[in-house]
Order: C-alpha cells, then sequence, then structure tokens
C-alpha cells in the first residue's frame, strides 16, 4: 500500500480511483474549494485526516477511515460506498451517508441530517447521533449502544436488531417492517405508527400516543412511562411491567399490565383484550 502523508489538497479529484493507499494526517481544504477528492477509490485506508470540502468519498469501495474530521462543510461525505469501516470519526456534514453496502461504525460522533438514508447493512456500535430522519429507508441495520437525538428516525426501515440503545427522537419507527428492539430506552412522541412485525423486548417507553395502527406488535416485558392513548387500532400482544396511562381501541390480543389508567374502546372493532393482572404472560 503507498502512502500519502502531512499533505493539503483542495483540487478537484485530487486523489481520484487511487487504489491501495494509505492517507494520513492529510487535510482536505482550501480555496480551490475542490470536491470529490477520493472519488472512485479502492482498497482505501483514511488516518487522522480532515475533511472540510464536498463528497469526498463517493463510489468507493474497501474503505477505512480511523481517528478523522468530516466538518459542516463536508457535505454529502459517503455514497453509493461499499464494504466501509469508520472508527473515532466526527462526521458532521448533512447527508453523511446514502445508498451505502456493508458499514460498520464503532465510536464515532455524527451530526448529520438526513444521514443513513438507502443504506443497506449496516453495524453501528457505541456512537453519538444526532440527526433528522436518520437512517429513512434503510434495512439489515444492528446497533448496539447507539445514543441518538433527533426527529423522525428509523422509517420505512426493515430486518434490523437494536440492542442496549437510547433513543430520544419524535416519529420513530414509522412504518418499520420486521425489526427487534432490546434492551433499550425509546423516549418520543408517536411510536412505531403503521409498524409491521416490531418487537419490544425489556424497553422503556416514554411519550404520548405510542404504537398506533401496528400489525403484528409484541411488547415483552416492557415499562410504558407518560404514554397515553396506546395501541390505538393496533394488532398487539404485549406485557408490561408497570402502569400505562391510557389505552384506546386494540383492535386484536391481548394487553397485560398491573395497572392501566383509563382503557377507552368507541369504536366497534376495538376487540383487543386488556387484562389486570400483577402476573402476567401473553401466549
Amino acid at each position: 500500500m503507498n502512502t500519502v502523508e502531512n499533505q493539503t489538497f483542495d483540487q478537484e479529484r485530487a486523489l481520484y480511483a487511487a487504489n491501495g493507499l494509505c492517507v494520513k494526517n492529510c487535510a482536505f481544504d482550501g480555496p480551490a474549494d475542490g470536491e470529490s477528492a477520493l472519488k472512485e477509490g479502492r482498497n482505501l485506508w483514511v488516518d487522522h485526516c480532515f475533511f472540510n470540502l464536498r463528497y469526498p468519498f463517493w463510489h468507493d469501495t474497501g474503505l477505512r477511515i480511523d481517528r478523522s474530521e468530516m466538518t459542516t462543510f463536508c457535505r454529502a461525505a459517503l455514497w453509493y460506498a461499499k464494504d466501509v469501516v469508520i472508527r473515532d470519526t466526527k462526521i458532521h456534514g448533512i447527508k453523511a451517508l446514502r445508498e451505502c453496502d456493508d458499514v460498520k461504525m464503532v465510536g464515532c460522533d455524527v451530526v448529520s441530517p438526513e444521514f443513513g438514508w438507502s443504506v443497506r447493512g449496516m453495524d453501528m456500535e457505541d456512537c453519538n447521533v444526532e440527526s433528522e430522519y436518520f437512517m429513512l429507508r434503510s434495512e439489515g441495520l444492528r446497533f448496539r449502544s447507539v445514543r441518538l437525538q433527533g426527529k423522525y428516525s428509523f422509517q420505512y426501515i426493515e430486518n434490523s436488531l437494536f440492542d442496549g440503545c437510547t433513543f430520544h427522537t419524535k416519529d420513530a419507527f414509522w412504518h418499520a417492517k420486521n425489526v427487534t428492539v432490546r434492551d433499550s430506552v425509546i423516549q418520543g412522541e408517536y411510536l412505531a405508527w403503521y409498524s409491521e412485525n416490531l418487537t419490544l423486548i425489556r424497553c422503556k417507553i416514554v411519550g404520548s400516543q405510542p404504537l398506533c395502527y401496528c400489525k403484528n406488535l409484541r411488547l415483552i416485558d416492557c415499562e410504558m412511562v407518560d404514554t397515553d392513548l396506546a395501541f390505538e387500532r393496533s394488532q398487539v400482544e404485549a406485557t408490561l411491567t408497570a402502569p400505562i396511562d391510557s389505552i384506546k381501541n386494540p383492535i386484536s390480543g391481548c394487553i397485560y399490565a398491573p395497572a392501566v389508567g383509563e382503557i377507552i374502546r368507541d369504536i366497534p372493532d376495538a376487540c383487543g383484550q386488556v387484562v389486570i393482572t400483577p402476573q402476567c404472560s401473553c401466549a
């Protein structure tokens, strides 16, 4: 692998179509304001670099980025990339990741609206994220110990697993399909409307009007705090470990809870059962 070290690049396509290259302690910045510095690259290792220009990593394959920084001016940093590993890196430009395949991120700090759209296969571990419309229409996500602050997250995602995460996000998991969330905290209004085959295991759910219009929804040993008007028109099987404020018009299934502040049934097809019991288990 050849090495480029301690240099500054600001020209258009500065290292275009590089193959087998280590880029170390370099800056992509300057008056020429060039775009697409490492576009169409193969087998690249980028270490301790600074990116202040647009579109640096498009159509790259076999890309590793370590201990680097992408500023707010580094917009749309990774698009159409494959086989990517990013570690201990700041990613602060809008639309930073889109239409990528097989991405792993560890220990990163992400501040990026519209991050992660249409991604196929992403492992994310021990990352902090601030984003709107985070991971829209992506699939094959595997998140562990991810802390998210945002709105409209995980909409239309499929076939994904989340473990030990903390999400403060409004309108999360809308239209999500085949998703499991374990041992996590999800705080925000209108959680997971119109989802299908969503399973929540030992989660803490906080916020108004969660889990409405869901198909094949399952909650296993979950706690619901400040949650009113839950499960409206949903097909749901749930075991709750703490009292819930109110339940409205579940369509089918059974909800077991130690206490319910109010049960609202004002439509004829609200046939879901609500069972008050301290010892509860849904078959």
